[in-house]
């Protein structure tokens, strides 16, 4: 009777344990990588930004290239700097969010291992 109430867990069959966790492993690579890719580019965008802000400051009008869509499009230093500053800043907006998904999933992923007694296999 106390085991039926521990274990709230549905039953699944060996096979839909293995599905669901490789699924569940499979979507924090993704969020992890996807993590990481945006990184890379908020960085990006940190480096161009550092460059253009001293053009900014020393001379606003000068011209400047921005690939838009893929399409290269001239402009001025000063209408570039105000669009990449906002292009990081929703960057690192969606990089919290992300990284918020994968701490739940990464919890939702420790509890589905607690449930059904999962452990590597070289930690027996």
């Amino acid at each position: 009777m106390s085991s039926s109430k521990k274990s709230k867990a549905p039953q699944l069959s060996d096979q839909e344990v293995q599905q669901t966790y490789s699924r569940l492993q499979g979507d924090l690579q993704n969020l992890a990588s996807k993590i990481g890719e945006l990184e890379q580019e908020a960085e990006e965008h940190v480096l161009v930004l550092s460059t253009l802000n001293e053009a900014l400051a020393e001379e606003p009008d000068r011209k400047c290239f921005r690939l838009i869509g893929g399409v290269l499009v001239e402009r001025t230093v000063q209408d570039v700097v105000p669009a990449l500053q906002t292009n990081r800043d929703g960057i690192r907006k969606v990089i919290a969010s992300l990284t918020e998904q994968y701490k739940a999933k990464e919890g939702d992923f420790e509890k589905f291992k607690g449930e059904y007694n999962i452990r590597p296999a070289g930690k027996v």
